[in-house]
């Protein structure tokens, strides 16, 4: 806090433009709003009430040490050990706007790196899940068209089973009519040969003869 000694003619000019400057405020209130500058200075005086002197200025934002509070005014000292009465509502216990920027800016950039590394983060995430989907979406049609082969394979194997099996019907139908047949024929030549056998002649015995 630097604080300027005002002269005599300085203070009257300052109080005689003070009331102007707080119609044009209320005006400018009564418009949409006004913002007061960071860099706006406020009065300071010799004692704790309106009815002492104004003998200078604190710019805003400057960092103050509170001795005491007396109604609605503050002793205060600068950083260069002056000792001055404020308004205690011109005070507050938070740096400055100007004061608080550059660490604000800090936070920022902070921020945006977070935020730049969390963004590349999440791209390289949905890179490798749309790299493992399109592995999985490949995998799968493999697993499909495999299990198409395989059932094709296991139609045509039981369609050649069938045809086999069929084939083995046929077979031993086959040897069982074989089978009937030769043992007909058998039964057959038997009965052909008992029926022949007996009206076949006979030859006779010849007689010894003795000499």
């Amino acid at each position: 806090m630097t604080i300027h000694r005002l002269k005599i003619l300085t203070l009257g000019v300052a109080l005689a433009t003070l009331p102007p400057a707080l119609h044009a405020q209320d005006a400018a209130d009564a418009d949409g709003g006004t913002w007061v500058s960071d860099e706006l200075t406020t009065f300071v005086r010799s004692g704790p009430t309106d009815g002492y002197r104004i003998i200078g200025t604190l710019t805003a934002g400057e960092p103050v040490t509170v001795l005491e509070t007396s109604g609605d005014y503050s002793r205060v000292e600068d950083g260069e050990g002056d000792v001055v009465w404020v308004l205690s509502s011109e005070l507050q216990s938070e740096p400055s706007a100007q004061q608080r920027l550059p660490a604000l800016e800090t936070r920022v950039e902070e921020l945006t790196a977070e935020l730049a590394g969390i963004n590349e983060t999440w791209e390289t995430r949905t890179a490798t899940m749309t790299e493992t989907l399109e592995s999985r979406e490949a995998r799968i049609e493999e697993l499909e068209a495999r299990n198409q082969a395989l059932e094709e394979e296991t139609a045509q194997s039981r369609s050649t089973i069938r045809e086999f099996q069929a084939r083995l019907d046929t077979q031993e139908e086959d040897l069982l009519m074989r089978y009937f047949m030769y043992g007909g024929g058998v039964a057959g030549a038997g009965l052909l040969v008992g029926l022949i056998v007996p009206h076949l002649p006979r030859r006779r015995r010849k007689r010894d003869r003795w000499f």
